[in-house]
């Protein structure tokens, strides 16, 4: 892969990673470091990774070396740190900013609450809209376990919400 070829593949994957390991609990610093410590891999590996393979193996590395962190810490919470917000529209009323506001908390909160796992891949499907198979590329796990295990984390967030606001 060429130089600038790197570049253009490389800011906006690591600016994706860094809010993903935010969204998985990592503090933003914490994320930082593990982005570097990504990308300082990649050069080192670059020879060896296939290029089709590149954004699904920065992210192994990133999500490897975050529960590397994790088991450092003896943590796997969210601590609160913030992600980018939507701009809110201009004519929004206040009640639903506030509205909104609660209702990511709680979930927030019940995400919090999910095993390591089970919160890893639904903010994947979610929140990063991966598919199946590209979850399934990312964590090295057959596509069959993927569906049984999301269908098991979607019952442990439905469980701990509640089912409220549905």
């Amino acid at each position: 892969m060429e130089p600038k070829d790197m570049e253009k593949v490389l800011q906006p994957k690591m600016a994706e990673i860094r809010r993903y390991l935010i969204r998985l609990g990592a503090g933003p610093s914490d994320a930082e470091d593990i982005v570097q410590d990504t990308v300082y891999k990649a050069l080192l590996y670059l020879e060896a990774i296939d290029e089709r393979k590149f954004s699904a193996w920065l992210y192994k590395v990133a999500i490897n070396r975050y529960f590397d962190h994790c088991r450092g810490q003896k943590r796997y919470q969210y601590n609160g740190g913030e992600v980018e917000e939507h701009p809110s529209q201009e004519q929004e009323l206040p009640e639903a900013v506030l509205l909104r506001r609660e209702r990511k908390e709680e979930i927030e909160g019940v995400l919090a609450r999910l095993n390591p796992v089970n919160k890893q891949l639904i903010l994947l499907k979610y929140e990063m809209e991966l598919s199946y198979k590209e979850i399934s590329a990312l964590l090295g796990i057959s596509e069959g376990t993927v569906k049984a295990t999301l269908y098991r984390a979607r019952q442990q967030f439905q469980q701990l919400y509640g089912g409220e606001g549905e």
